[in-house]
């Protein structure tokens, strides 16, 4: 018996997801969660073979999750309506088994947990063209740049923080524009958030 840990914050669709996959003759739905520090604790209680987590949800994100558990024999899924480079990088980073988006038929998932159980990993298709075209473009020092500039952080308050001159967080800014294509700050900060390059 394949035994399942869910972690999804909107009732609804939790409810659902553990309805579809006790019906599946090899698997049972041990634990359900409403946040990723729930998850957590399920997985560390229950020691399920698999953990599926969306990834926006309240106290601790799905990849906050996942690196959590990184160390831990559960096999975890991202399942999510996200389809964004930066998350997807992270959740390789943290060494998760699949990653499937929302809008897969549910015997996707049935099955994406079947293959997974045997070793293999799965993600979604889109997400692997996705993450070839897309991958952030930024230095550290300038994700750190951004970083203070989404906290509305002004040039010479990055400058102080990070110990530079205001003419050198000028060009690093200007830099950070040219490589995101984009015309201004708010936009830079909004193309860098949709892609989930923030850590």
């Amino acid at each position: 018996m394949i035994r399942i840990v869910i972690a999804e914050d909107q009732r609804m669709l939790l409810g659902a997801l553990g309805s579809l996959l006790d019906l599946e003759e090899d698997m049972k739905v041990v634990g359900k969660a409403r946040n990723g520090e729930e998850a957590v604790e399920l997985v560390h209680k229950h020691d399920p073979d698999i953990c599926i987590m969306d990834i926006e949800m309240p106290l601790m994100s799905g990849l906050d999750a996942a690196e959590q558990l990184k160390e831990h024999p559960c096999n975890v899924i991202i399942l999510t309506t996200f389809a964004r480079s930066g998350y997807f990088e992270r959740a390789r980073n943290a060494q998760v088994s699949g990653y499937l988006l929302k809008d897969s038929p549910s015997e996707d998932l049935a099955n994406s947990i079947r293959v997974i159980i045997d070793g293999r990993k799965v993600y979604s298709p889109e997400l692997v063209d996705i993450a070839y075209k897309m991958t952030n473009p930024l230095t550290d020092r300038e994700q750190q740049v951004i970083k203070l500039m989404s906290e509305g952080k002004t040039t010479q308050e990055i400058a102080d923080q990070l110990l530079i001159t205001n003419g050198t967080v000028r060009n690093y800014i200007s830099t950070i524009l040219d490589k995101l294509e984009v015309g201004n700050r708010i936009e830079a900060i909004s193309k860098f958030k949709e892609n989930g390059w923030f850590n």
